[in-house]
Order: structure tokens, then sequence, then C-alpha cells
């Protein structure tokens, strides 16, 4: 017999008889770069919480990567001793690790098993277009019973039939059913619900013919001035996907998941004990607000300064790299010619106080200048906050934040007329822009992100008792 606790978006607590397993941690509140809190909230208590032989990161995005958590548990009693720490071979994550005082990491290998204690674990692959993170999923076998866990991970017919054939049944699977919009917003993506993606899911659980699902993860909402993108990020719900399931594959059992929630597995079937665990509950079932309703009205970008005479020197900065350095770092750049060979109109627009504004514009039919004031075309628009301008400028800034927070917006309607003919720049396809080239989300930029918080959380003292998140 195995049991889950559903301790907080993706961080499930996985026991044995004689193993325990903790998974994707994330226990406080806000989390990734403080843009993001737990939905619900939860009540945590420490001193509960059991010791934990296996330590799982899935993947390096921050909902599953926290690093206030992990600084936590790595000078805490909760792991044991002897803790194996397992993760994806992401050359980032590692270092971050290390700077955490993680020693004896596996990284992990598509469908290897690893005996540890009364367990078998083996990890499932995750199949990521380019530039994506490595990330897994994973099995957790005790001899009776057979779980699978798919977390974030993508998986194909291919993955699944490995699956099938290494197991061949499946007692419980956590299953994604989001098809998180992140991001669709500021770039000009739909929002609306992405339906093949979505259909894979309901395909995934009907070929995988799980004795039970639950749904697994997006169990996170938008905080405080970033509130407003929870109508604009989470075009279904668990409810809805189980609602779905019901029609699309009914033999399969399935259930609500909440946090602090049990799942009992066993060969007899798997029992669901609502906010049965004794070191996690539900503090305040605020769902409610996360409520897909992409018309509803939108904050408009500004500075994060506190004040004027902070945001004013801020401006000032701003303002020199644009007008004096900006320009030169846009054609000193491979990028230069597809704008010029589109002919692009480019305007920067950044936002300081109370509705204000900053625009600058470049016109690539002709030598380009930066030029003060707008254009009467915009085929190319960059749209940001003066304080994450100026953090970009100075280093201190990153994209996970400034895209993930609605502090940037863009969009592109690129096209041309030449020998009597209309050309046009999908929509569909993504076009440089020039702040993203000039600035990469680079493997700096990354390392950055995360010793920020490794310098502000490692050595800290750590709460005791309990915590609401």
């Amino acid at each position: 017999m195995i049991t889950t606790t559903y301790v907080g978006h993706a961080c499930l607590l996985i026991q044995s008889k004689n193993c325990t397993m903790l998974t994707d941690p994330v226990w406080f509140d806000p989390h990734w770069e403080e843009i993001n809190v737990l939905c619900p909230s939860i009540v945590l208590d420490f001193e509960k919480v059991p010791q934990v032989d296996i330590l799982n990161i899935s993947h390096i995005h921050m909902d599953h990567f926290d690093v206030r958590t992990l600084a936590y548990l790595r000078n805490s009693k909760i792991l044991s001793p002897d803790v194996k720490v397992f993760a994806p071979a992401d050359e980032i994550m590692l270092e971050i690790m290390g700077e955490l005082d993680y020693a004896d990491i596996e990284v992990v290998e598509p469908f290897k098993p690893h005996k540890i204690k009364d367990i078998t674990l083996t990890f499932t692959p995750s199949i990521l277009p380019w530039g994506e993170p490595p990330e897994n999923g994973f099995i957790i076998d005790d001899g009776e019973v057979i779980i699978w866990n798919q977390v974030d991970s993508v998986v194909t017919p291919e993955v699944i039939n490995n699956i099938k054939k290494l197991c061949g049944h499946i007692d419980l699977a956590h299953v994604r059913f989001e098809t998180l919009l992140e991001g669709n917003f500021a770039f000009h993506r739909p929002l609306q619900l992405p339906f093949t993606e979505y259909q894979s899911f309901l395909q995934m659980v009907k070929m995988l013919d799980p004795k039970f699902i639950l749904p697994g993860s997006a169990a996170f909402r938008y905080s405080d001035e970033f509130g407003f993108l929870n109508n604009l990020s989470f075009p279904t719900s668990p409810q809805q996907f189980l609602n779905d399931l019901s029609e699309f594959c009914p033999e399969v059992k399935r259930s609500p998941f909440a946090h602090g929630d049990v799942a009992e597995i066993s060969s007899q079937g798997v029992e669901i004990r609502p906010q049965d665990s004794d070191f996690v509950r539900i503090d305040e079932n605020d769902k409610s607000v996360v409520e897909f309703k992409p018309v509803a009205p939108v904050l408009p970008i500004k500075t994060l300064a506190k004040d004027k005479v902070t945001h004013e020197k801020q401006r000032q900065d701003v303002i020199r790299f644009v007008e004096g350095e900006m320009l030169q770092e846009m054609l000193q750049n491979e990028m230069a010619e597809v704008w010029r060979h589109w002919k692009i109109s480019y305007q920067l627009e950044v936002f300081g106080m109370d509705g204000a504004s900053d625009i600058w514009t470049v016109d690539f039919s002709k030598e380009p200048e930066m030029q003060k004031g707008r254009a009467g075309k915009i085929n190319l628009y960059e749209g940001i906050s003066c304080s994450e301008l100026y953090g970009l400028v100075n280093k201190t800034a990153n994209w996970d934040f400034i895209s993930g927070s609605a502090q940037y917006r863009t969009f592109h309607n690129v096209y041309k007329i030449e020998n009597e003919s209309f050309y046009y720049y999908s929509q569909d396809k993504k076009l440089p822009q020039p702040l993203r080239v000039i600035f990469p989300n680079d493997r700096e930029m990354k390392i950055e992100q995360f010793m920020k918080d490794v310098r502000r959380w490692k050595n800290k003292v750590h709460p005791v008792g309990v915590s609401v998140s």
C-alpha cells in the first residue's frame, strides 16, 4: 500500500511501508519571483512532516524548484541523513543545488529503475520542444501497487506504450489537466483553450488506461497587483477535466484532490480521504478568484518603483541607455537584418508612474535612427515598465518575472509591399524583439535569477511550527 498526500501545487509526499518521497516542494508564499501563491492556500506544520528518504525535483521552473524551500529543507531534520536526491540533467539546477550544499545528486535517466528500500523508482521522460529545460515524471512500484506522476511532462504515445510495457497496469496516475496560457497575454498570443493540447490530455488518459486518476499540479494563482492574470492564464479547471473524462473515458475512476487530501492506494483500489493529513490542510479555499475570463479588464503597465525619487533616477538611467546605446546594440545584432528586410517600424514604450510613459521609435525602412515620440505606423511594439528595463540594463532583472508579471507586452503585425506584391510575416511566428535580443535569457541571467534567492535564504533562520502559506 502507498499513500499520497497532496501538499501543494506539484508537491506530493508519497509513503510506502518503509520509504517516504517528497517531490517538487514549494512551501512558502509568494513564490516564483513573488508573483504566485498556492491556491488554495495551506497551513503547514513543519514539525509534523515525516522524515524524507527521497527528494525529487522534476525540473527547474520556479514553481517546482523553489530555492527558499530547498534551503529550509537542507538545514532541517525533514531530510534523512542518507536522503537520495534526484534531478534532471540540468546544469543550472545542479549548480544551484550545489550552492545550497546538496551533494550526491543522482541525475535521472529515462526508464532506469532505482531500488530504494521497499520501492522501485523509475523516471519517465518529457518530450519537449527545443529550448525547454529537461524534466521528468516518475513511477513508484512497491510490489503491490504502481503510481505514475506525470508532473508537467509532455508525453507521446511512445512514452505511454513504454510505461505500459514496463508496468503492465497503473493503479493511480497523477496527470496534467491544465493548458496553461502563461505569457500568452504579454506576447499577444491567443487567449483561448488550446483544443488540440487539451484533447491530447484526455487521449493520454484513455491510452494509459489507469485504474484511477487524480488531476495534478497547476494549483496556484497570481497574487496582488498581478491578480488580473488569473482571468487570462487558466482556461480549464480540475473539475472541468474530471467532468470531461467522465464522458471521454468513463471506465477510468477519478476524483478531485485538494491540498491536505490523502490518497490511499492498495490492491483493493483507491480511497480519497479529504483533509486527512496531520501536517497540511487548506487555510482558505480561494480558488474562485481563478476564473478564465479573457475579456475581463487588465491593468496597465506601471513602474514598480515605490517613490518618485527612485523612479526618476531609474527613468534617467533608462533614457541614457535608450538614447545613447540601444540603437547601436540593435544594429550590431544579427537580427538587424530581419528588421531591415521587413522594413520594421519599431516602437518602444517605457511606463512610469500615474499612466505616464516615454516613447521612442526606429524606422528600418530607411537609415535607422532612434527618434523620441510616436510614429504613424507601428508593426513591432515593446512596452515595459521603467523599473524592469532599468533592471535589465543593470543586470538585476530577468525575463521570468518581467514577462510572467506582464510588466512587458509585445505584438507585431509585420508586412511589406514590394513590386506590386504583398508579403507578411506570420503572426504565429516569433519575431525577434529588440529588448529580448539585447538582453537574452541566457545562462548568466538564469544563474543570477536563482543566486539572488540563494544569497537571500541560505543559512537563514527558518521557521518552526505552523506556517500559513
